[in-house]
């Protein structure tokens, strides 16, 4: 479920999506225009045109999980759709989304990389 989904992949889909699509419509949009593997172990995000409502794709060991999140008030910050059809993002960005933040956010400590104790 979501809520293991530590060190999982976060994939956006950038721009609208219909939200009528089922979970099977959403795979092969994975596969066929992503060209990703809808089963491997990411969360693939979608968003309607509005940006109120979110539809996030997942694989467990027996199926897909299909969460969906309808705001009542506000917006979503949701990437529009640039040069790239799908954004990679961390679970900490996705959070940020899903409590109405952009996903910059430029007062958040930054992941070091690569640091030794010294």
């Amino acid at each position: 479920m979501l809520t293991a989904a530590t060190g999982r992949t976060v994939y956006l889909a950038c721009g609208a999506t219909d939200m009528r699509k089922s979970i099977d419509a959403l795979a092969a949009l994975v596969q066929l225009t992503f060209q990703l593997d809808p089963c491997s172990p990411a969360l693939f995000v979608f968003c309607n045109r509005d940006r109120t409502k979110l539809k996030i794709l997942e694989w467990d060991e027996a199926g897909f999980w299909l969460h969906y999140r309808r705001l009542e008030r506000g917006t979503i910050q949701w990437p529009a759709r640039g040069e790239t059809a799908i954004q990679r993002i961390t679970l900490r960005q996705l959070q940020w989304l899903l409590d109405g933040l952009a996903l910059d956010q430029p007062q958040a400590h930054r992941p070091l990389h690569g640091r030794r104790v010294v």
